[in-house]
């Protein structure tokens, strides 16, 4: 079949032909993008809640090297995931676990872990951030009452902190889905992949391409309005009414004071 001679008509040709091969890396795409972000996020807060451990000269001698020695490996992981290209990143995990250390990864299990992994260093610096947003007199009121530095950072400082990262954790997501194509170095046929295939079939590359920008931007434009509706449900509503029901509201009894005019009129 001979392709049409219009622009337009060439694009609806390809999507003819090869709508499967488009939907299919569009699926591969966000699959490897919300799993990659998820545990990244897993990953960032506990390197987070790790590098805000306070040390204080009073602590066992052994936990302050440990923890040290810790932070440093974390600090280390957090650099060097930050300071190099994803693509880099996947070339050196997924060829040299294979030359170094004999690991044959499968290409699925690799675009998972390396996602996850270089996500999890942007999210490790953003839930740093936000946990040192939240005022320090919260924390330090946490431990009047006998909390731990774990206690405290789950029950109050977290869920104040979530708020402030979540725009944070929108974009890499976001990020996630436009960098998923990177991992074609590998050989991942995500979106990107696809694409190259279908556009080599019949050289089109202009048109093929056209279509897959199209995707990337509804799939991206997508996901921000839904995170952007997230964050408006956490915000909760813009008006409210005290608790008036709540018996901690109230003392036990109420005392009437004398009015001093009604003393003046007796």
């Amino acid at each position: 079949m001979s392709l049409p001679s219009d622009f337009l008509g060439r694009m609806l040709f390809i999507l003819r032909e090869y709508g499967p091969s488009f939907l299919s890396g569009a699926g591969k795409t966000m699959a490897i993008a919300i799993v990659g972000t998820l545990i990244g996020c897993i990953i960032g807060f506990a390197v987070g809640i790790v590098q805000t451990i306070p040390v204080s000269k009073y602590d066992n001698p052994v936990k302050r090297v440990l923890l040290k020695a810790v932070k440093v490996i974390l600090n280390v992981y957090v650099e060097i995931f930050r300071g190099t290209p994803m693509m880099v990143q996947a070339m050196f995990i997924f060829y040299g676990s294979s030359a170094l250390f004999q690991i044959n990864m499968s290409i699925v299990f690799a675009a998972y872990f390396i996602v996850s992994i270089n996500t999890g260093a942007y999210m490790a610096e953003t839930v740093r951030g936000g946990i040192l947003s939240i005022d320090p007199g919260q924390t330090e009121g946490a431990k009047a009452i006998g909390m731990t530095h774990f206690q405290t950072m789950v029950n109050v400082i977290m869920p104040q902190a979530l708020r402030n990262i979540m725009p944070q954790i929108g974009n890499n997501l976001i990020i996630n889905i436009k960098d998923t194509c990177v991992l074609s170095v590998i050989g991942v046929v995500e979106l990107f992949y696809a694409t190259k295939g279908v556009a080599g079939a019949y050289y089109t590359y202009f048109e093929a391409f056209t279509i897959t920008m199209i995707i990337y931007f509804i799939l991206t434009f997508t996901c921000s309005r839904i995170l952007r509706h997230w964050e408006k449900k956490m915000d909760g509503p813009d008006s409210y009414d005290l608790a008036t029901t709540d018996t901690l509201a109230y003392t036990s009894g109420m005392v009437k004071f004398p009015d001093p005019k009604e003393k003046e009129d007796k």
